[in-house]
């Protein structure tokens, strides 16, 4: 219970905090931009555009942490975007997708956030009100009805409505909080597509224009006229979030005809009833639901084949590199060990004799290789399936990761029962990989490991702080992609240009 009202609490905390963090950027996005233009032809426009950018970053910044009081974490964020050269400086900020994604959150949170921090704000005083009624009722003329709160006892009437008004107000505010996470948050994450950088803007747009409507209808009176307008503007929004946010393909297209049809029942509903004539756009969408059914089914298939046969292939080469590897490491390691070991037994064989004293250093010596082969053979060993994951699972293995690592490591598991003994072998080699590319090649200073169980599936998702720009085509991520596909499962790799790396392998688990 305690719980579910601090979480309600710090949705309240987050929904509100767009009164602030509204205003801010919309002063931020006017100034910048009315400089940009005033110097666009001037060497000025550069370093305006670099602080602009800086200034947009920092705010998508703050946003992100205020996000973590919702319940997400949408990650670092990206303060500049690079460039070659004085101009080529500022032609990097107008090419930066995250610039522009940044600006949406910033404009959503002003024309659609701050609406939404009144109505929550309103919301929750308006229960409270009930509450506190008993301090200052003296004071105030209430009265619903001709029931009038004149009274101490009257007034303590309130405060079980209070308190239930209390409690569904933060309900609300939640749900609400959880939703706007939902849709608009994950914008602040790197860019995954040109749709899903305009949903915000539009989202914004279609906010703006039903406001204007409603204003303009309340000013003039007569018919409610702008029905036509927000039955448009809800069919042109409602499409595009499904698009983004629908499971699979058939759920896409299933979608858009039940939109569609809504949108035509409306419009004859709006027309004054009469013949139903939707019913014949019903049969059509329909029809074209059961070609797409076939359609897509048959796809999937022949996709469905197409993909075994490739992660079966990168299996083989996996299994081959690995094999190789082991070759290489005991041909250079261990096996040239034993051989010098041998060479010194001969040695100190020939001089036990004739000098003790040099027979005994050779035996020393020995002994010091043979411990050293030991050590590498363990090495070796471990990085074939190390033994702490076999006998304490996964969890354990990665902390024994993160507690060898240079790099600070901070490790967030969730995984009630452990996953199949192939599953976490490939996951071990997902966060051993990500962790050892983020200290040598990122030069991270902070690593953030998560582990979770999603249903049937387990997520693994590193991420740090480094210069990003990973090479998704080098050997090491490459390998890590066909262990996972050989598994059936994904691997997504995120690093833009100084905005860090975040690495997720999602593998099936079903138990």
């Amino acid at each position: 219970m305690l719980g579910g009202m601090k979480t309600s609490l710090r949705s309240f905390a987050y929904l509100a905090s767009a009164l602030v963090t509204g205003a801010l950027g919309f002063g931020l996005l006017l100034a910048g931009w009315l400089a940009t233009g005033l110097l666009a032809v001037t060497p000025l426009s550069v370093p305006v555009l670099v602080g602009f950018r800086w200034g947009v970053g920092a705010l998508a910044t703050l946003e992100a942490r205020l996000a973590r009081l919702a319940g997400v974490d949408p990650g670092p964020q990206k303060l500049t975007s690079g460039g070659a050269g004085y101009w080529g400086r500022g032609k990097a900020v107008l090419a930066d997708r995250s610039f522009w994604r940044q600006h949406g959150v910033v404009l959503a949170r002003t024309f659609v956030g701050s609406p939404i921090a009144v109505g929550a704000i309103s919301l929750v005083g308006s229960a409270l009100w009930f509450v506190f009624l008993p301090i200052y009722y003296p004071w105030v003329d209430f009265h619903i009805g001709s029931f009038e709160v004149d009274t101490l006892g009257k007034a303590l009437l309130g405060i079980p409505f209070g308190v239930a008004g209390t409690i569904v107000a933060l309900a609300l505010v939640h749900w609400t909080a959880r939703g706007w996470a939902r849709i608009a948050l994950p914008y602040l994450g790197p860019p995954r597509g040109p749709a899903k950088s305009f949903f915000v803007p539009h989202a914004a747009l279609v906010a703006v224009t039903d406001v204007v409507v409603l204003i303009v209808w309340a000013s003039v009176g007569g018919p409610f006229w702008p029905k036509w307008v927000l039955a448009a503007t809800t069919l042109t929004i409602s499409l595009h979030a499904w698009l983004l946010r629908a499971p699979s393909a058939l759920a896409r297209v299933a979608g858009v005809a039940v939109f569609l049809e809504a949108f035509q029942i409306a419009l004859w509903v709006f027309g004054g009833g009469g013949y139903f004539w939707p019913i014949w756009t019903a049969i059509g969408f329909a029809a074209a639901v059961a070609v797409a059914v076939v359609v897509l089914r048959r796809g999937r298939l022949e996709h469905r084949i197409e993909v075994l046969a490739t992660t079966r292939a990168g299996a083989v080469d996996v299994q081959e590199t690995e094999l190789r590897r082991i070759e290489r490491d005991l041909h250079d390691g261990a096996q040239a060990r034993l051989v010098a070991l041998g060479m010194n037994l001969g040695l100190a064989e020939q001089k036990l004799a004739g000098d003790p004293e040099a027979a005994r250093d050779l035996v020393a010596e020995a002994r010091a290789g043979v411990e050293q082969a030991l050590r590498e053979l363990r090495d070796l060993a471990r990085g074939v399936h190390p033994p702490v994951l076999t006998d304490r699972g996964l969890g354990a293995a990665v902390a024994s990761l993160a507690h060898a690592s240079a790099v600070p490591v901070v490790v967030e598991e969730d995984v009630p029962e452990r996953p199949p003994a192939v599953v976490e072998t490939a996951a071990y080699f997902v966060v051993a990989e990500a962790m050892a590319n983020a200290a040598k090649h990122a030069k991270a200073t902070q690593i953030t490991v998560r582990i979770a169980r999603d249903a049937d599936r387990l997520v693994v998702e590193v991420t740090d702080d480094g210069r990003g720009g990973a090479d998704l085509a080098g050997s090491g991520l490459v390998g890590l992609r066909r262990r996972v596909e050989a598994l059936d499962g994904t691997l997504a790799v995120t690093s833009p240009s100084g905005g860090g790396t975040v690495l997720r392998a999602e593998l099936p688990c079903e138990s």
